[in-house]
Formats: C-alpha cells, structure tokens, sequence
C-alpha cells in the first residue's frame, strides 16, 4: 500500500493495525490514554535503594529473557551504560532481549556482536549506527529494528506501544533513593531529558551512577519516587566524547559558506524579529549557523526569545551576551553547553515529552520559528533522508529532525551538492525520514531552493535580494558533477521499520545486497 510520500509499505508490516502515513497533521486531535505503569511500594524506613552491583540490580528487577530494556544517549560516542548493562545481561545467559534506546552509536559497537548471537532480538531506537548498524542492515536482528524520533519514541511509550521492562538511566549525580541530575560529579552531561519518560512509565527505573551524593540531591531530573535501583560504578561515560564527529561546529570553508546563506535566508524572512524562537540540529553547517546570526540580529537591534534543542557553545555564547532570552534543553553537544546548564538560571531542562511530543496538549517545537538541519539525502519532493548511508547501511538517526520540521514556521535544510562522488539532491531518496510537506528551504553551496508550497517565503527572499533556484536544476547540477547514481541493491526482507512521529509507517528498509566486484 502506499503512503503519503509514496512509498510502498508491504501488507505483512500493516498487520495489528498499522496504518500507513497519511500526512504529517494525519492525527492532530486523537484522544489517547495514556499508559500506566507498575508501581511497588517501597514505605519500609532507612531501607536503601543501592545495590551492589549491576549484576544485583538485574537480578532485583526480574530480569528474564524477552525483555525490554532501555538506555538513553546523553552521553553520545562516550557511553558506557549500555555495554556495561548489556555485558552482565550476556554474561547472564539472557537471551532474546528488545533494546529500546533513545539512541544507539558507535560507542555500543560490542551490541553489534550480541545481535548475531541472539541475546539481542529487538530493537526500537532513534539512532543506530557502527557495528549495530551494519548488523541490522546484514539482517542479522532477528525482528525488524524500529526507528522513531524523539517525540514519536515518548508517543510510543506513553501510549503504550512500548513497554519498558527495565529502564537504565546513567545519572552523573544520585542520592541513594534514586534522586539523579546530570550535573555536580565526574561525568556531567547537562540534561536527563531522554531518560524522563523512561523513568516514569518502566516496570522497574535503575539509575547507574559513579558519583553518589548525600540525600536529598534536588532538584533533581529525575525523581526518587520513580527508581527503583541505584548502582555504583567507577565511570558511567566520557563527557570529553559527547561532543562526536556529527556535532562539532564545522570550520570547513564551505560548510562556514551554506552556515552563513541560511542565515541570510533566516533574516530575510518576516519570522526574523525581537523574540523569535531557534534550533539547530547536529550537522556541522547547521550547528555553525549559530555564529552568523549575532551581527544580523545587532544589526536589526533584535533579541532571540529562546533557543531549543541539541545545545552547542555559539548558542551559549549568544545567551551570555544577553542575545538570546533562555535556552530550553533536551540535549548537549559539547562541555560548554553543559556547563552553561549546570551554572547558567536562563538555562533550562525540559523532558522530550515537552520538546517533541506529537501526542501531548502542546510542545516546544510547535512554537519554533526557525529550525536549520542537516541531510544525507534529499529528493526533489524535498523528502529528507538522515538515516541510510549511499550504500544502504543504516548509519544515522532521525532524531528530533522531523518533529522540528513538523512544528517550525521556517524549516531549512542545508547541505553540501555533493558529498565525495555521491549527490545530495536526488531523484528519490533511500529512506524518507521526514516528509517534504515540512521541509521549507534548501541551502547548498550551489543554490537555495525553496519548496514551491512556500510561495510566501519565495517571495520575501527574492524581495531581499537572494537568487533562488528549483530543487530540480540542482539534482541536474549534482548529476552533470558526479552522475546519477546507480540504486542500492536490497533483498527483500525488511530489517527496519521508519515510523512517522504519530505512529503511521512512513518507509521500510530493507536488507542490503553484498558488494560484487
């Protein structure tokens, strides 16, 4: 059957009564209950909450084989919860465990080997790249990998469509009742905003700590009354790896070139006024648009009203300068924005839930003016792609890209024509991740288009003096530089399903084909 973006969904995916995406406001308006997890009362006086090892915690819990886990990616390329989990869980003799991560990277490549061996069956993530990466792609998970955004994952959990068995929370800072923050110890990573709806609706929440403070550690992200378990260990990540390859600021000239186009693009449009709302996504051109907004908003004599999202050091420096109102956090990208919100009182922490959530009564995203993105790909429908590489192998995540997307007045993708020998723009790209309905502006370093719904915007930046072309003239350019490219090869078999934030499916992917020479 096919969907909104035209893509061909298989009927055995349809089964249980899935529905294929129909739009990206297909469901604004459903009433939902909201799922309700397991409680035990825990009212004996003094009794502490603290094992004595992770081992312990896995055995106080109930852990058995078919469950659900889950862990959450604040710690980014520096984690060590989940593989320290996951060792114990292996060496256990656990087997057919569902990971359902906020995000997984290359810092869990030893799950990679644990997906071939069958301890891990099922995965539900944003985010999955590295060895885990190419062994769902090589369709070796035994049941297709799940991908969703951020908002779409905390929609399935509150809803219920995933069921947290264990919840396991890397916590910087945490008193021996659970009450953890991501700042005050060794291993600050800024926020807990992932691990909040995790905590509240899991069977059973441990928070995993290697800095255990006195009692009461407020305010707290998350709360004693939702923990279950606390453990000690000697290290819980690297912060020095939070800020990865994909989020540090770029100082590539050309990239500094397309970071300074968007925005001229942003300031030329009637969003760009005192109090405008801002995010970028993780992408080095996109988070580098942070540093050109400062002169064209001194020029204008305009203040941002608040920053949201993934937070980098050009955003921190903006509200140290009295330029930006507040920052509302879901995430840090380096030491500096962490620091910023661990010190900074117009630096504030906000669950996924109120950054993203397609299914509450209103998040952040839907107040946002602008939102500037990366892509690995995108179409000529301005459908974006951030999750399958040139080859087919999933090597990315879709993040919050499509929850921004869908709440921005202003959505700009900026990207290279090119990337090595492979176009950017494309005819059709491997995996829609994000509709074309919410893409607004592309940036390249050989043109701006704007999709043709956006006639508005067309209109105000030519008024300004930007020459724009058609997405078309630019996947014609790409070709006439590098060729078309010839089309990934797949198997049949689906090994991952892309949900569209409200839960409709929006892309399959399928098994790659190995190379022949």
């Amino acid at each position: 059957m096919k969907n909104a973006v035209g893509r061909d969904i298989p009927c055995e995916i349809l089964k249980g009564g899935r529905e294929v995406f129909q739009g990206s406001n297909h469901r604004d308006g459903q009433v939902y209950q909201k799922s309700s997890p397991k409680a035990r009362a825990h009212i004996r006086p003094q009794e502490s909450k603290v094992a004595g090892s992770i081992r312990e915690a896995l055995q106080l819990c109930g852990i058995k084989d078919g469950m659900t886990v889950s862990f959450h990616h604040h710690f980014r390329d520096g984690d060590y919860v989940a593989n320290l989990v996951m060792k114990e869980v292996e060496a256990m003799g656990i087997r057919g465990i569902t990971i359902a991560a906020s995000s997984m990277g290359a810092a869990h490549d030893p799950i990679g080997k644990m997906i071939e061996d069958g301890v891990v069956t099922g995965l539900q993530t944003s985010g999955i790249r590295g060895k885990m990466g190419e062994a769902v792609s090589n369709g070796k998970l035994e049941t297709p990998c799940i991908l969703r955004s951020h908002g779409g994952r905390v929609r399935a959990i509150e809803q219920g469509e995933v069921h947290i068995d264990i919840a396991f929370i890397g916590a910087p800072t945490s008193d021996e009742c659970g009450n953890a923050r991501a700042t005050g110890g060794k291993s600050d990573c800024g926020v807990l905003s992932y691990a909040m709806v995790d905590a509240k609706y899991a069977d059973k929440t441990v928070v995993i700590t290697d800095c255990l403070v006195p009692f009461p550690n407020f305010p707290p992200s998350i709360q004693a009354v939702d923990v279950d378990c606390v453990v000690v260990v000697d290290q819980i990540g690297d912060p020095k790896k939070i800020a990865g390859k994909a989020a540090r600021i770029t100082t590539d000239p050309r990239e500094l070139m397309m970071a300074q186009a968007c925005a001229k693009v942003a300031a030329a449009t009637p969003y760009f006024k005192e109090g405008f709302s801002f995010q970028t996504g993780v992408g080095g051109a996109s988070l580098a648009v942070n540093r050109f907004l400062e002169p064209l908003m001194r020029e204008r004599g305009i203040r941002m009203g608040w920053a949201i999202g993934g937070i980098s050091a050009p955003m921190v420096e903006l509200l140290e300068k009295g330029l930006v109102g507040c920052i509302v956090d879901a995430q840090d990208f380096d030491i500096d924005s962490v620091r910023s919100a661990q010190n900074n009182a117009r630096h504030f922490e906000i669950s996924t839930s109120q950054y993203c959530s397609p299914s509450n009564k209103g998040a952040f995203v839907n107040k946002l003016d602008f939102v500037v993105l990366a892509a690995l790909e995108i179409d000529t429908m301005f459908n974006v792609n951030v999750v399958t590489g040139s080859d087919g192998v999933l090597m990315g995540a879709p993040g919050g890209h499509p929850d921004a997307s869908a709440g921005a007045k202003c959505t700009i993708i900026v990207t290279p024509l090119v990337r090595g020998r492979i176009p950017t723009v494309c005819e059709s790209v491997t995996t829609v991740t994000t509709p074309g309905e919410c893409i607004d502006v592309l940036v390249t370093d050989y043109g701006i288009a704007v999709n043709p719904k956006r006639g508005d915007l067309s209109d105000a930046l030519s008024a300004a003096g930007i020459a724009l072309t058609s997405i078309e003239a630019l996947k014609d350019k790409a070709y006439s530089m590098v060729g078309a490219p010839d089309p990934v090869e797949f198997h049949d078999r689906v090994v991952a399903i892309m949900e569209a934030r409200d839960g409709t499916i929006l892309d399959v992917v399928r098994q790659i084909k190995p190379f022949e020479l």
